[in-house]
């Protein structure tokens, strides 16, 4: 009985024994892999297969795109695929875009298409632009015409990937501020705002007429406006700020000038105090000077009694000159 326990456990031994030997050795010797690509007429031997693992080199993502290269036609060999994967490229997605390039008559070759995907860009995407085009819908461009009158305008740009142009090209991002500037410009160089309501289309002529695709990773095919509004009036908003403007110097002009009229008066008042203080001086030396000319004999008694006489004649004929207050509520009352 312990012999038979025995035996079983050695057969469970050798048996896990089996199965570890059978994984690591499939791990690194994939046969079913290279199976697949011999009977997909890929020509490779197992060694490479192993020699990809110790080059940490997933080689199901080498081989199977290189099945599909094969089967379309492409004519690529293990050794580019594997350099490119090395390279940090997706050897799949270039595989695709060669086949659909293949299929649309598109001339692009692994090569152009590595770089293209190492540069960063889907060269998938690229492809699928270049067979459908793509519609960009800009935001709404907000320009004024020479009447002063803001135009909103909307448009849509179809572009087709450059393929050529993809390395070093500019983006979506260029292509959508180039058509703003055009749109801009047209606007802004139109007399009225009516004009450019009326004729829509003349802003797709000005701007395709700027040749906006140079440089970039597309080629544009068609500006469309998509929508054109009225905005506010920004001359009129202008001029009011401008005459609101004006005002606020003109008050200000004014009350600088009302401050030195002020300030001028106040001086002119502090001149008659000032001349009526040189009056008064001047009045009271008028005594002194009568009497030292009493005492030194230049002025008679005589005379002095007429210059008097001569004063208290003139202040009656003024007091009489003057109207009385009394008077002047008579005829008051009397209207």
């Amino acid at each position: 009985m312990r012999v038979f326990e025995s035996g079983i456990v050695s057969i469970l031994l050798l048996a896990v024994l089996v199965v570890i030997v059978l994984s690591v050795f499939f791990s690194f010797f994939p046969v079913m892999l290279w199976i697949s690509a011999l009977a997909s007429g890929v020509r490779i031997g197992i060694i490479t297969l192993v020699a990809m693992r110790l080059r940490r080199v997933t080689p199901s993502r080498i081989v199977n795109p290189l099945i599909k290269a094969t089967k379309a036609g492409l004519g690529l060999n293990i050794n580019q695929l594997e350099s490119h994967f090395l390279a940090g490229g997706n050897v799949d997605r270039v595989i695709n875009a060669l086949i659909a390039a293949q299929r649309a008559n598109i001339p692009l070759e692994f090569e152009r298409a590595a770089a293209i995907d190492l540069a960063g860009r889907d060269v998938l995407q690229a492809v699928q632009m270049s067979v459908n085009p793509r519609v960009i819908e800009t935001p709404i461009v907000a320009a004024v015409a020479k009447d002063g009158i803001e135009v909103k305008v909307k448009a849509r740009v179809t572009v087709r990937a450059n393929i050529d142009r993809l390395v070093g090209g500019a983006g979506e991002e260029t292509i959508i501020a180039r058509v703003g500037e055009g749109i801009v410009t047209t606007v802004g160089s139109s007399n009225s705002h009516k004009d450019v309501l009326e004729n829509p289309d003349s802003i797709s002529r000005t701007v395709l007429s700027k040749g906006l695709d140079a440089g970039t990773a597309f080629e544009i095919l068609s500006i469309d406006i998509a929508d054109v509004d009225v905005g506010k009036n920004i001359g009129a908003f202008l001029q009011t700020e401008q005459a609101e403007a004006d005002k606020r110097i003109a008050q200000a002009k004014a009350e600088e000038r009302r401050a030195m009229a002020v300030a001028q008066e106040q001086e002119m008042k502090a001149r008659v105090v000032e001349m009526r203080a040189r009056v008064v001086e001047s009045e009271s030396e008028v005594p002194l000077a009568m009497a030292e000319a009493l005492r030194g004999g230049k002025l008679g008694v005589m005379d002095y009694m007429n210059l008097k006489n001569i004063e208290a004649d003139t202040q009656m004929r003024g007091s009489l000159g003057k109207p009385s207050e009394n008077s002047g509520n008579d005829n008051k009352n009397r209207d």
